[in-house]
């Protein structure tokens, strides 16, 4: 596996024998109900448990206000895992949908609160615009809870159509946004 996601390195699938390209992956962890803290180590380690994904960073943690919420929702705390895959992006979809559900997310209203969102931001250069999935994530170049602890571990990553991490980060408001010290998410080895 490399540091860096390069469309040139493929990988045999042991099923079919055929070749797969590896990809970038970044996915957004986040959590306003329960054990936020917990929730988001259960995430990471759950997605750490899934074959074929290959966790290369870990954001530090941030909290940030509920947006988009009813009123008095409580705080969200948000990080960023970034890996290398050879999954297809659905695949990726349906197993950050699988991790919500075993932490006990529940759909009900938009923006309700929320044990865990996992939700899939981008797959290499990969633009999807499908009725249930859209890629890259329709909102992530301009979140900041998104950008900032994504340009920690991947400040040369791009949201495909939007720009560079780096760029984003720098263009975004972080008035409401706060890096949590003393939390930590940690792979275990």
């Amino acid at each position: 596996m490399t540091e860096t996601p390069n469309p040139h390195i493929i990988d045999a699938d042991t099923l079919t024998g055929g070749l797969r390209p590896i990809r970038r992956v970044v996915l957004a962890l986040g959590s306003n109900l329960g054990d936020r803290a917990a929730n988001l180590q259960g995430a990471l380690n759950a997605l750490a448990d899934t074959p074929e994904l290959h966790i290369v960073g870990v954001s530090p943690i941030y909290e940030n206000p509920a947006i988009g919420s009813p009123d008095e929702s409580p705080d969200f705390l948000n990080a960023i895992v970034v890996a290398d895959t050879t999954l297809q992006a659905r695949t990726i979809l349906e197993r950050a949908l699988a991790v919500e559900d075993a932490f006990g997310r529940v759909r009900t209203v938009r923006g309700a609160p929320r044990t865990l969102d996992v939700d899939l931001i981008v797959v290499g250069d990969k633009v999807i615009d499908e009725e249930d999935f859209v890629l890259p994530h329709p909102r992530a170049h301009e979140r900041s809870f998104v950008l900032i602890p994504w340009s920690h571990v991947d400040p040369d990553g791009e949201v495909p159509g939007h720009g560079k991490v780096a760029e984003l980060a720098r263009s975004v408001d972080t008035s409401t946004l706060t890096r949590v010290d003393g939390l930590e998410l940690r792979l275990d080895d």
